[in-house]
């Protein structure tokens, strides 16, 4: 068993999935309304809307769609990213805080990791742990 965020968007899934691999790399995989077989029962306005799309980078997968109704955004729920390469982590972290807001910038923890948070151009929030390597 696999456990997978996905998240919804009104008519932004396209732009914030290419933004997501933009920042994280990995495979896109997208099926708009017209491309499903749900095309002729919705108005012609939601034909390029996104169906269900998905973002495939290692171990991670990362699902949005514009067709999942109410997307208002809770506090309740944090995407969070676990690495162990400082650089990789910083230059994602950059990456996901373009057009956001950075609500705690990497810094060293008291766990001994490097610790940050951020919301995003779209509203969804981010942690970033980076742990120390192992020895």
């Amino acid at each position: 068993m696999h456990l997978h965020p996905y998240l919804g968007f009104s008519g932004q899934a396209r732009e914030a999935l290419a933004f997501y691999q933009s920042c994280l790399g990995g495979t896109l995989d997208l099926m708009t309304v017209a491309e499903s077989p749900v095309a002729a029962q919705l108005p012609a306005h939601m034909q390029e809307f996104i169906l269900h799309g998905s973002l495939t980078s290692g171990p991670l997968t990362l699902s949005a769609s514009d067709m999942t109704g109410d997307v208002g955004r809770t506090q309740s729920v944090t995407l969070a990213l676990t690495s162990h390469d400082p650089e990789q982590a910083r230059q994602v972290f950059g990456a996901l805080a373009q057009g956001g807001s950075v609500t705690h910038p990497l810094s060293p923890s008291f766990w001994g990791g490097t610790f940050g948070q951020l919301t995003d151009r779209y509203g969804h929030h981010w942690m970033m742990n980076v742990l120390p390597q192992a020895d």
